[in-house]
């Protein structure tokens, strides 16, 4: 997980008072509360009325690298909720990176075209969501912000606020404590922290904008001269799309996916003679945004007849008990017998390809992923879906948007990103699954022969009944696998099924 350091500072002095110490007075004073430093900001910055109109905006300026002093153009352009893209424009060379809703993608001269994964994509997806909203909609995307302090910067006093995310990136805000203007931000990108410091502040439309933008990124510094801010400006949602290749050759895309399914249904026989381990990972966010592992639990698992039984062996990394050991035994003994006396034990569940066949899929492309070539979709909801009635996983699945890589060569899903566009209510009223649910999972390639499951991450947020709230926040890895061919009989408890 994310380990970047954080500037942190306590305050041990709980009341406001005032004593005399050696001949000196000295003043100790409540901090203020994160919630009072934006509201602050907010009016400073053209009361949150202004901010909250502003629906999408374009920025456009010159730009100096101040290690050679090469000039350049800079472009920015932000459409709400969440769409982003910047780009630099040197004489012979561009930068440019975006979010379109569904995926990352970054082009540059070194690395070329690419989809973005791991930090630097949920990074973006962060940057890119502050663009849209500011900080105005943190707890919509279910954000935790923090104070952390006071500190000097250009010699002025100001005020710091955390903001931190659901997938634990970590903005961090300077507000001028007598203006109450946003005067830096430090936002991560992979292994990169970027750093923006504003000045030259005038109105555009009621709301304060920095016509002066200082960049630093890694050892590189750049000054950006703001020529031009657009607010609520028409923007073509295609600007912020992975860039197509009109000459790049691509499968034919509905026999491509029946491909897919057949080979995934492999994978699930498949899976059937394995045997592996499974160790899951709780986490949660303490009040001041501080991810912090909860549990850790591994289990055993095998199949029988069509059904994972899953043995607990561990918790925090350590065997258990022979005592609580047992107890485990047993009760996964007594779930086998249930099994054994239900005749249709084996759930049908939708399968990814089934799931992409219920999406649009847009902006397909050829890439790279682990050293093998991969087909890259985003992929959204589709309005015009008739589901069956009480299909509740794929109406789960058909609300979903992100990406997702197949390889090429043996049509295996290796990579997807998703997120839940809007509640989805199971069962009626009973179960409702919260918008901004998300997923990622990975399968690999092992013994050079078979596709199978090597990581997922899942944040979902569930209310049951109207009343019980459940989050869930886990990292699962799959490892240890080992195979076994004898057709299921009997099973023993502690034992491959064999």
């Amino acid at each position: 997980m994310r380990g970047k350091n954080e500037h942190r500072q306590t305050n041990s002095c709980c009341h406001r008072y005032n004593f005399i110490i050696f001949g000196f007075r000295k003043t100790f004073i409540y901090a203020q509360s994160p919630e009072s430093i934006l509201k602050k900001a907010a009016k400073a910055s053209g009361f949150e009325k202004d901010l909250r109109n502003v629906q999408s905006w374009q920025l456009k300026g010159k730009i100096v690298r101040l290690s050679d002093g090469t000039n350049g153009d800079f472009q920015a352009e932000v459409q709400q909720p969440n769409l982003y893209r910047d780009t630099i424009n040197f004489k012979n060379a561009e930068i440019s990176r975006s979010f379109n809703g569904k995926s990352t993608w970054m082009r540059d001269s070194r690395d070329g075209l690419r989809t973005l994964t791991g930090e630097a994509s949920e990074d973006l997806k962060a940057e890119a969501f502050f663009r849209a909203n500011r900080w105005l909609k943190y707890k919509e995307e279910k954000s935790i912000i923090s104070s952390s302090g006071k500190y000097n910067l250009f010699g002025k006093q100001v005020d710091t606020v955390i903001l931190t995310t659901a997938k634990n990136v970590k903005i961090k805000l300077y507000f001028d404590s007598v203006s109450g203007l946003l005067i830096r931000e430090e936002i991560p990108f992979g292994d990169k922290m970027r750093v923006f410091d504003y000045g030259n502040f005038r109105v555009i439309n009621g709301v304060q904008e920095p016509f002066t933008i200082k960049m630093s990124e890694g050892n590189e510094r750049f000054e950006i001269q703001v020529e031009q801010i657009l607010h609520n400006v028409p923007i073509n949602r295609a600007t912020f799309d992975f860039p197509s290749n009109p000459n790049e050759r691509l499968p034919d895309i509905r026999a491509f996916l029946e491909e897919v399914k057949a080979n995934q249904d492999e994978v699930d026989k498949t899976l059937e003679n394995y045997s592996y381990v499974e160790e899951i990972t709780d986490r949660e966010f303490d009040k001041n945004g501080n991810l912090r592992i909860t549990k850790v639990e591994t289990f055993e698992v095998s199949n029988f007849k069509g059904k994972l039984i899953s043995r607990l062996i561990a918790r925090n990394g350590k065997p258990l008990s022979d005592k609580n050991q047992e107890k485990q035994d047993q009760d996964v003994q007594k779930e086998v017998e249930k099994m054994e006396r239900n005749q249709d034990i084996k759930n049908q569940e939708p399968s990814i390809a089934e799931i992409l066949r219920a999406s649009n899929l847009v902006n397909p492309r050829r890439e790279r992923f682990k050293g093998r070539e991969v087909i890259v979709f985003d992929f959204e909801p589709n309005p015009n879906l008739t589901l069956p009635p009480k299909a509740d996983d794929l109406q789960l699945f058909s609300k979903l948007l992100g990406t997702v890589w197949i390889d090429e060569k043996d049509k295996q899903v290796a990579r997807i990103e998703a997120k839940l566009n809007e509640n989805i209510k199971i069962g009626g009223v009973v179960v409702v699954i919260k918008k901004g649910a998300y997923l990622v999972s990975e399968q690999a390639r092992f013994d050079d022969e078979v596709w199978l499951p090597s990581v997922s991450d899942v944040n979902i947020s569930i209310r049951i009944l109207l009343v019980q709230n459940i989050k869930i926040n886990q990292v699962s890895k799959y490892t240890n696998y080992k195979k076994f061919t004898t057709e299921v009989q009997n099973y023993e408890v502690g034992k491959p099924a064999n």
